[in-house]
C-alpha cells in the first residue's frame, strides 16, 4: 500500500502531466486556427500554471524550462 506521501506525489504528477496535454493539444490547436479562442484560453492558463507558486509546490521541474521545451516541440 502506497504512503500519503507517495498519494500526494502522484497526484501532484497527475496535475503536471494534464497540464502538459491541455497545453500540447492548446498548441495544435493554434497551428490549425490561430484564433481559436478555447485554445488561446487553455495555453494562457496552463503558461500560467507553469510559472505560478502552485506549481513550485508540486514539483522541482523549473516550469520556465518545460514551457521553452514545449514550445520547442
Amino acid at each position: 500500500m502506497k504512503s500519503f506521501e507517495e498519494c500526494l506525489e502522484d497526484l501532484a504528477n497527475a496535475i503536471i502531466i494534464q497540464a502538459v496535454r491541455d497545453y500540447r493539444d492548446a498548441a495544435y490547436k493554434l497551428k490549425k486556427n490561430p484564433k481559436y479562442g478555447e485554445a488561446i484560453k487553455t495555453k494562457i492558463e496552463t503558461e500560467r500554471f507553469f510559472k505560478s507558486k502552485w506549481f513550485c509546490g508540486l514539483t522541482d521541474i523549473d516550469g520556465n524550462q518545460l514551457l521553452r521545451t514545449l514550445e520547442e516541440e
